[in-house]
């Protein structure tokens, strides 16, 4: 399951992974690019980007409510980009203004705060806009939670990704915690059953899944199963596009 595929001369195409938090979808949108040779992109970490600048720059109160009037005219003004750094796990680090904020992004005082960051239209403005950007060459895997409707609505390949709310936080503990960081279960599911809340339930680009988007329960298949039926899902695609373009 580690060697890329040759598809020199296939067509190339945008995929658009979307999910709850800690469903797996990033996961299985990294591998997926660098088995099939294209570009990998995590639209979360871009919101994280935003919300770790808003809290540096005190732009965020005391109970959680965004400043968002002090936030929206340094949207402009903000790059987030990504660099591929070697390495055999393929990790792929955020950059914000040129600043490599990868750990700092996933920390928890991050997660406490992005999906108020998330739900501000002229920030998901900004964001959508760089992420169609780097999408205009295709050859793009792309998660998230509104790629499939909004970002790519016209995407080749859309997939849903979900799994229980326990399980999921069971994982995100367990991420959190190899990372050396003291948190409890409960206060990761709390805020994951949260963000959840706030994905679905808001008015710009909510969480939901796209009408041709095709659906995947990963909380009870292994890395390798959940993998293989994703590179069948990616080799079908390319195989119904190239007998359509011949007619």
């Amino acid at each position: 399951m580690t060697d890329q595929l040759e598809i020199t001369d296939a067509p190339k195409i945008v995929i658009a992974v979307d999910g709850y938090s800690s469903s797996g979808k990033s996961t299985m949108a990294r591998e997926l690019a660098k088995r099939v040779g294209y570009i990998y992109v995590d639209s979360g970490a871009m919101y994280r980007a935003v919300t770790l600048y808003a809290l540096r720059n005190d732009m965020i109160n005391e109970d959680g409510s965004v400043k968002t009037e002090a936030l929206i005219p340094h949207l402009r003004r903000l790059e987030v980009s990504f660099e591929q750094l070697p390495g055999e796990d393929g990790v792929q680090h955020t950059l914000l203004n040129g600043e490599d904020v990868e750990n700092e992004i996933r920390e928890m005082k991050v997660s406490k705060h992005v999906s108020p960051i998330a739900v501000i239209p002229e920030v998901r403005e900004r964001m959508v806009q760089l992420q169609q950007q780097m999408g205009l060459q295709k050859g793009i895997v792309m998660d998230g939670r509104d790629i499939g409707t909004t970002v790519f609505p016209h995407a080749e390949l859309k997939v849903f990704v979900y799994a229980g709310l326990h399980e999921r936080a069971r994982r995100r503990w367990r991420e959190l915690s190899n990372k050396g960081m003291d948190i409890r279960f409960e206060e990761v599911y709390a805020n994951l059953e949260e963000r959840d809340r706030i994905d679905t339930t808001r008015e710009v680009s909510p969480l939901v899944k796209a009408e041709d988007a095709i659906e995947f329960d990963n909380g009870a298949v292994t890395h390798e199963e959940q993998m293989e039926w994703l590179i069948k899902l990616f080799q079908e695609t390319i195989e119904r596009i190239e007998n359509e373009s011949r007619g």
